[in-house]
């Protein structure tokens, strides 16, 4: 994120509605049940209505019964401070955003597991990102627990099946895992640049784990052949899975293990688990390929 700069009064006045300025400038609470994210269930990010400075995550909100949007945890902690309030004669503890120094709300140690808290916040206090849009506006590096990007052939047939499974928001085709920046299908096709053809996908946690990703995964395309699926052979036609961080991988490495171990596929298995590196995006003719054509190539299916 840029350097930020706490706007002027009147600036604020004029970029916030009513209620918003009023929450985050005067300490004030919106009604309960009546604001924007109390009972929001989308996959994605909040961020500070003034400064952008991420704060919490859809995947730690729970439903409190309060009528607020409820965390058991923070996003950054280093982006929350804490101040006790001795309003309404009892002691609370306020929790703001740390660059803007606005009101955002109170928390309690009356919440769930792991932690024990509730970030009760107000909704006029916060701006929700969609987990598509993370990485379009600037917040890339919290895109992990909603991404998955995966090699299983011709990437034509892996995001035809993949598009239509519940949880699954959003599939981008394109090259990763090789050398050559900005390279085409034509260069990728000829198997030298050490890319693969890739599926890059977003989904929703709540509706399907990254495990159940995998698992699917591994049931639409056949993990025993290197570098081929069906009649397409070469090293862009790998199976591979590129983690975006420590626990995608624990988890990668523990659904191949299951896989081999299920005895579903008689030859080992031999789908790589690497670390993710830049992902370039495929031309938009290869991009819902199936959907505009529908009698198109494919050597996928899922099997049971």
């Amino acid at each position: 994120m840029k350097e930020f700069k706490k706007p002027s009064e009147a600036e604020l006045k004029k970029k916030l509605t009513p209620e918003q300025y009023e929450v985050t400038q005067n300490d004030a609470t919106e009604a309960p049940f009546k604001n924007a994210y109390w009972d929001s269930k989308k996959a994605g990010i909040y961020v500070d209505i003034v400064s952008g400075e991420p704060l919490f995550s859809s995947i730690d909100k729970f439903d409190s019964g309060t009528g607020w949007p409820s965390f058991f945890t923070s996003l950054e902690t280093q982006n929350i401070i804490e101040r006790k309030d001795r309003k309404l004669f009892r002691m609370r503890t306020e929790v703001r955003s740390k660059q803007a120094d606005g009101h955002l709300g109170h928390v309690f140690q009356d919440g769930p597991t792991p932690t024990g808290l509730r970030y009760c916040i107000n909704s006029a206090a916060l701006r929700f990102i969609e987990a598509q849009k993370l990485k379009e506006e600037g917040y890339e590096k919290f895109a992990a627990p909603f991404r998955a990007t995966l090699a299983g052939g011709c990437f034509w047939g892996v995001e035809e099946i993949f598009r239509k499974h519940p949880g699954i928001l959003e599939t981008t085709v394109g090259y990763t895992g090789g050398t050559l920046q900005n390279p085409t299908y034509e260069d990728v096709k000829t198997g030298k640049t050490g890319h693969a053809e890739t599926i890059d996908i977003i989904f929703d946690p709540q509706k399907i784990s990254y495990e159940a990703v995998l698992k699917y995964f591994f049931r639409l395309h056949n993990p025993t052949t290197l570098n081929q699926q069906g009649n397409d052979i070469g090293t862009q036609y790998r199976s591979a899975i590129f983690y975006h961080d420590a626990k995608q991988k624990q988890i990668a490495i523990k659904v191949k293990e299951e896989v081999q171990k299920s005895g579903k596929w008689k030859g080992q298995v031999v789908t790589e688990i690497v670390p993710a590196s830049p992902f370039y995006k495929a031309e938009d003719d290869h991009q819902k390929y199936l959907q505009k054509n529908p009698n198109g190539y494919t050597c996928h299916y899922l099997r049971k």
